[in-house]
């Protein structure tokens, strides 16, 4: 079953059950994210939330690597993950040559509305402040 960003559970242990509508950030940081084939692509690092709205902006997910060695960071907007319960984790549509030109850290994560412009033109995801 896959449930858009505003139908999560509350825990780790009963997001597929739960009718709660929320979730704590530090429960979706770490947790998998997934190709339309299934397989494991990265996880979640960290949300980047808009402080007037309290809307989720995008998932900072990191991308590749093996124990934390060479992976990659990018801005996800939220709008392009879904959870599926079936999985416990997030699945994407976004493919590996996507990933290649797309907005990353550089030089940590900038507060700026030029950079999250970037990343939704980019990804030509609607803005969530629309």
């Amino acid at each position: 079953m896959v449930l858009r960003d505003t139908d999560i559970g509350t825990t780790t242990a009963d997001r597929g059950t739960s009718s709660s509508k929320t979730i704590s950030s530090d429960e979706v940081n770490g947790t998998a994210v997934y190709n339309t084939q299934g397989e494991n692509v990265g996880h979640i690092d960290h949300l980047m939330i808009d402080k007037v709205t309290g809307r989720v902006a995008y998932a900072v997910m990191h991308f590749g690597g093996f124990l934390g060695m060479g992976e990659e960071s990018h801005p996800i907007p939220w709008e392009k993950l879904e959870y599926d319960t079936t999985k416990h984790g997030y699945l994407t549509n976004i493919t590996p040559e996507q990933l290649q030109g797309a907005p990353r850290r550089s030089d940590g994560w900038r507060d700026d509305d030029r950079y999250r412009d970037d990343v939704f033109r980019y990804y030509n995801t609607a803005p969530y402040w629309l």
